[in-house]
């Protein structure tokens, strides 16, 4: 056909068969998805293809709150975007009517079956989109979809806000997990929110610190944060606050991979202290580090004769070892008897240990003891909070940074708030 030709649906529901004809309305019904829709004629443009299509309700119904409306007048007449047919683009054509809401007290456009309202896409293409920026970067979706990168965002935020659910993410919530994520230089920071049970994001806000978190315990309500049992997040004073504020009730537990992060910068503290101070035998520190800071069951031959030199030459800092794999053994315990003596052992010992790095972290260890001791309990770590953050890590990296928190947030919930997509795949 030339461009620009127009077929009318007699035309095409002429028999060309002994067989009954299928109607045209049922093959572009089929073809474009969406059942709630009447097609009226199909125009065929260079390397697009043209669907005038029509709601099946004759009453319009507003846009914004879907209610049935008295109609106003008609809007200018709008395509929208839908999947392509083939190497086709294909658009659905339609001109809506303005409807005077007595709900939402103004004059709107009209409620579509295809697409949202304000939008110039189909929910077909918008889900697609979703899809293919939950797997690849926002260039390569452009690429696919052909459409603009900005777009791509706009789209991800308004499917988040469809697809997630608002009224009933926040129920049901017994533990949950808080950690921070830097997303920009310069000091740029997200408050992540996650439900142990579920194992998916609950909420996100911009910065770490007593307000950030508060504003997630506001949203959450006093009813709501009264059923929350347990809480764990690392030593920031910020988190800890927010949760003595809002969770009276609640059982903080610190991170068991922040307590033992203490220890081993305490571990390579006292080696560079000795690297600084050492006089002519540079052996004894030299080459150490790593067999210093692995776990016993990842060293090898080569770094088990590096710890026998530093046994040998270098006291103190084996000592400083010592210590570090004594405080992952006293948190190895399940028996919170057991736990609670060696952890006061080893407190003991490292206030008496004449290293300052480890005088300082018994001092810290010593004032969180009983959020420490809960782990041994409930054996909840961050660590799905921490695999969170790498996600959104590689998702950063994969987009060259995000300039807006608005838009990490609603990648987050894409790829971690447990949001079911559905696109038009095979």
């Amino acid at each position: 056909m030339r461009r620009g030709t127009r077929v009318g649906l007699g035309v095409l529901n002429q028999p060309q068969t002994t067989e009954d004809p299928v109607r045209i309305t049922t093959v572009f019904r089929r073809l474009i998805g969406v059942t709630r829709l009447f097609v009226t004629a199909v125009t065929f443009e260079e390397s697009a293809v043209v669907v005038a299509v029509r709601p099946t309700w004759r009453r319009p119904r507003c846009g914004q709150c879907g209610a049935r409306a008295a109609g106003y007048d008609r809007a200018p007449t709008r395509r929208w975007r839908h999947l392509n047919h083939g190497s086709l683009r294909m658009f659905l054509e339609f001109q809506p009517r303005r409807v005077r809401c007595s709900a939402c007290g103004g004059i709107r456009t009209e409620q579509v079956p295809w697409a949202e309202h304000g939008s110039y896409f189909t929910r077909d293409f918008e889900e697609l989109v979703a899809y293919l920026a939950q797997v690849t970067d926002k260039t390569t979706v452009t690429r696919l979809m052909g459409i603009n990168w900005r777009t791509v965002g706009t789209i991800i935020r308004r499917v988040v806000a469809r697809s997630l659910d608002d009224e009933h993410r926040l129920d049901d919530l017994r533990r949950i997990g808080v950690d921070e994520f830097s997303y920009r230089r310069f000091h740029h920071y997200l408050t992540v929110v996650v439900d142990h049970d579920r194992r998916r994001v609950v909420w996100a806000g911009e910065g770490r610190d007593s307000v950030s978190l508060g504003e997630f315990f506001e949203e959450l309500g006093e009813e709501r944060c009264a059923k929350i049992e347990c809480l764990t997040i690392d030593f920031s004073a910020g988190f800890q606050k927010a949760a003595r504020q809002y969770l009276p009730n609640a059982q903080i537990v610190f991170d068991r991979f922040h307590v033992q992060r203490l220890a081993t910068d305490a571990v390579d503290e006292v080696r560079r202290e000795m690297a600084r101070r050492i006089d002519g035998d540079t052996e004894a520190v030299r080459g150490v580090r790593w067999a210093l800071l692995k776990n016993p069951w990842d060293l090898s031959g080569t770094d088990r004769l590096r710890l026998a030199e530093v046994e040998r030459r270098n006291k103190p800092l084996f000592r400083a070892y010592l210590l570090k794999e004594t405080l992952a053994k006293a948190l190895d315990y399940r028996q919170p008897k057991r736990a609670r003596e060696a952890l006061d052992d080893w407190l003991a010992w490292a206030s008496r240990s004449k290293l300052k790095p480890f005088v300082r972290i018994a001092r810290t260890i010593r004032q969180h003891k009983q959020g420490v001791l809960a782990y041994i309990r409930s054996r909840l770590t961050n660590g799905f909070t921490e695999g969170i953050n790498n996600r959104l890590r590689m998702i950063a990296r994969r987009a060259y940074g995000f300039h807006s928190h608005h838009a990490l947030i609603a990648m987050l919930f894409l790829c971690c708030g447990g949001i079911q997509l559905s696109p038009p795949l095979p």
